[in-house]
């Protein structure tokens, strides 16, 4: 009952859940609710806003006292991953805040690490997030993408919310780690609609692959000095940076 009427919030708009279209800075979590005796999947919102500041990535989560110790790792873990893509010639000089919209209880784990990182990214390239895509997967500072749990859980809930949310289009799916992929077991209309290719469920090594998937354009790849092609997400997100950085300068003096 709890999951059919979480469901039912998605679908009537209380829970705002989109899974078409694209935005900037709002990202389709993936998330498990577990009741001790039911356990099951569902979409939550993550969202990121940036500006001018020292404080790099801000969980309000944590701020809050609703984020457990492992969740917190994984935005300091985010942090880690951006200064050392970013910040080699310059100092990671913003504030971005981000938080699981309209949650009211205690968040813990890593597995959002992704959505956070993709919400962060796109907010600041100012490049939107595909919202028929919904993602789950923890990131060490390589930018590696690591196993999860409750992987099948969560597909069929962002499945579900596909289907009571206007149906299928053939453009909804999940991203979830690579080695999360041989180990997955799935009802049989999840099943029937990917071979359709009613639904897509893609596999990534990297952050730079689940960009890809997620966002209206390239990661980009840096070049021996570590700069980015200007176009790319990642190139767009160290111009932001740079702009962030001199503002800060031009403000405050060298830094």
């Amino acid at each position: 009952m709890i999951e059919d009427r979480m469901q039912e919030t998605i679908a009537d708009g209380t829970v705002m859940i989109e899974t078409a279209g694209d935005a900037v800075g709002q990202v389709n979590a993936l998330v498990v609710r577990d009741f001790g005796d039911h356990a099951f999947g569902a979409p939550a919102r993550v969202t990121a806003k940036a500006s001018i500041g020292r404080h790099g990535v801000i969980n309000i989560e944590r701020d809050v006292a609703l984020g457990g110790p492992i969740q917190q790792k994984g935005v300091m873990v985010l942090q880690g991953l951006l200064a050392g893509r970013f910040a080699r010639t310059f100092p990671l000089s913003f504030d971005c805040s981000i938080t699981f919209e309209q949650s009211y209880g205690g968040v813990e784990g890593d597995s959002a690490s992704i959505a956070e990182l993709v919400a962060i990214l796109s907010e600041l390239s100012g490049v939107p997030v595909h919202q028929s895509v919904a993602v789950t997967g923890s990131l060490n500072q390589h930018g590696r993408a690591q196993a999860v749990g409750g992987v099948h859980h969560k597909i069929e809930g962002f499945f579900r919310t596909c289907v009571e949310s206007g149906g299928l289009t053939g453009e909804q799916g999940v991203v979830i780690p690579r080695v999360n992929a041989d180990d997955i077991v799935l009802r049989d209309p999840v099943v029937e609609a990917v071979a359709a290719g009613k639904f897509r469920i893609m596999a990534v090594d990297t952050i730079e692959d689940a960009v890809d998937c997620m966002m209206a354009g390239a990661a980009g790849a840096p070049d021996p000095t570590g700069r980015y092609p200007a176009e790319s997400i990642f190139g767009r997100v160290m111009a932001q940076l740079e702009a962030f950085n001199s503002a800060l300068r031009e403000r405050h003096g060298a830094v």
